[in-house]
């Protein structure tokens, strides 16, 4: 998923781009409030982690200006403020989850796939579809109980179809949110990964459809 990291700090920015990049997310760091507000205007993500004591524009304020646009997706707060008061202020301004620093990366990374999760309507982190089980704690398939092999991109990529099926999604909207801004993706580097994960769920209720010149759309359909 793509992923924005809005944090002054750059050694725990770095760190925390590295870590959740490593999962396969497309990652991106920005360290000023305004320039984060000036991307979000124009360019969707689907979590944004945001610091709170930022150069340019707060993270208040900038939580408040994407709100105010009906901009709803995730917001994850990082912040050393740790008292109550601050809590409510922020998940009354339209924050989704709150961190502490210093925190650990496990629960950094289970507090992003809860947010995620819920932005795609899943109640919970293992969900079946079809003869599929999608499980995203350990990012493992199962496919009529067996594991399927898969690497952490192509993971990303099956949760994207999953996230939108029946919906038709072109080339540039999954390179949207499976490569970030320093990533250079060659011209036929959606269809290898498709084609990749079309051959890995073969068995696999999953039915990935090309709609030449226009780009796919993923269906669950009974073997």
């Amino acid at each position: 998923m793509r992923i924005l990291v809005v944090e002054d700090t750059q050694v725990l920015g770095q760190a925390i781009c590295d870590r959740l990049t490593s999962l396969g997310h497309g990652v991106d760091l920005i360290a000023d409030g305004k320039r984060a507000d000036e991307l979000l205007k124009y360019q969707p993500v689907d979590l944004i982690l945001l610091d709170l004591n930022l150069p340019g524009l707060s993270g208040l304020q900038l939580l408040q200006k994407l709100r105010q646009r009906d901009d709803d997706t995730p917001v994850l707060i990082l912040t050393a403020r740790d008292n109550i008061e601050d809590r409510i202020r922020l998940l009354d301004a339209g924050a989704d989850d709150y961190l502490t620093k210093p925190f650990d990366f496990g629960e950094l990374e289970a507090r992003c796939r809860a947010l995620l999760r819920r932005k795609q309507g899943y109640a919970a982190n293992t969900t079946e579809h079809g003869n599929i089980l999608v499980n995203r704690d350990s990012r493992q398939v199962f496919i009529d109980g067996e594991l399927t092999a898969i690497t952490n991109r192509e993971f990303r990529l099956l949760e994207i179809f999953l996230g939108h099926l029946g919906r038709v999604l072109s080339k540039d909207e999954i390179t949207d949110h499976l490569f970030n801004f320093n990533e250079t993706p060659g011209p036929n580097a959606i269809e290898l990964y498709v084609g990749r994960l079309r051959k890995k769920m073969i068995q696999g209720d999953l039915v990935i459809s090309t709609l030449r010149g226009i780009g796919y759309v993923a269906e669950i359909t009974k073997h």
